[in-house]
């Protein structure tokens, strides 16, 4: 006897799919994503990373500026000065000898006297050699006068002389003035030394917040310290001169980085001498035109002026309280 066939049910079979399937349907986009995000961050980190680094070597550059300057005592010794102002001073800080040292002194080299046009177009080519050899041949540029030789180091769009909005000088023009020093240390002229800036102003415009006179100033400074660091002496400087944006080159473009720069003036013994007698005592003098006769006083003059000026008691005497001025009639 044959038995029932028993219906057989159908059952739901369920297939799980593995990670490999899963992945394979996303594409694996999360991870492109994520492997962009680290790259994004890393990038990030190594930006802020070479700016803390930049910023960490311009403070020293300008901590070593401020240093206080050393200079020679009176007897055996070298004393310190203090630190002049809140940003120090940029006269570089050079060892100074004693006097009592017994180390043989060097028998200095002739000064050499740079007067005639000649002398001076010599010189211009011996500091344009040098600043072809420091890779700043656009950068700098000379040029013969009755006063001497007037020497220009100004910026250029691709080269700069100075950090933009500070003093400290670039690693090129640093080198290029250490390498002018031993030249100088040779000439017998005085010089002057004169900063300009361009028209750019800084976001402080009160009388009291740092300004292009301020830059112009500390400019001229840090130059005459890294002359005197390449070993020029300190008596071949007459005068230094911050003059800000008032004499630019480029008058078209105010702010042009022409205006940017230093100046030189390697002056001629008759110029130094008459800038040395317009701000001190004053000696015989000729007359500056045949139209006008204007003279300096002698030192007798100067001593009756100041005997006027200062009387016995060794203090100037009160000046009265001016009237009132008369306020004038508006113009028409």
């Amino acid at each position: 006897m044959l038995k029932p066939v028993e219906k057989q049910h159908d059952q739901a079979v369920i297939k799980r799919a593995g990670r490999k399937a899963h992945d394979e349907a996303h594409g694996g986009a999360w991870k492109v994503a994520f492997a962009d995000f680290c790259l994004a961050l890393l990038s990030l980190f190594l930006v802020l990373w070479l700016m803390a680094a930049r910023e960490q070597q311009a403070m020293r550059e300008v901590m070593k500026q401020a240093s206080s300057r050393q200079s020679e005592g009176l007897g055996v010794g070298i004393t310190t000065e203090p630190k002049g102002g809140p940003r120090g001073s940029l006269i570089d800080t050079n060892p100074i000898h004693n006097k009592n040292e017994d180390s043989p002194t060097p028998t200095p080299a002739k000064p050499v006297k740079y007067e005639s046009a000649s002398d001076l177009a010599e010189l211009s080519r011996a500091l344009t050699k040098m600043s072809v050899e420091a890779g700043l041949t656009s950068n700098l540029q000379a040029l013969v006068t009755p006063q001497g030789l007037r020497v220009m180091l100004h910026d250029t769009d691709r080269e700069g002389m100075f950090v933009r909005g500070s003093s400290i000088p670039t690693e090129k023009f640093r080198h290029l003035l250490r390498k002018m020093g031993p030249l100088f240390a040779q000439m017998e002229n005085q010089m002057l030394i004169v900063g300009h800036t361009d028209s750019t102003r800084y976001a402080r415009t009160g009388y009291s917040g740092y300004s292009n006179w301020d830059l112009s100033s500390d400019r001229a400074m840090s130059a005459r310290s890294q002359l005197l660091a390449g070993g020029m002496h300190q008596e071949s400087v007459l005068q230094v001169v911050g003059m800000a944006d008032r004499a630019p080159l480029d008058t078209e473009q105010a702010a042009a980085g022409l205006n940017r720069r230093i100046e030189l003036l390697i002056m001629t013994q008759a110029q130094s001498a008459s800038i040395s007698a317009m701000f001190g005592t004053a000696g015989t003098s000729e007359a500056l035109t045949e139209d006008i006769d204007t003279r300096l006083p002698d030192p007798a003059s100067l001593k009756r002026l100041r005997d006027q000026l200062l009387p016995k008691g060794g203090r100037a005497p009160a000046e009265p309280a001016e009237p009132a001025p008369t306020p004038a009639a508006p113009v028409k």
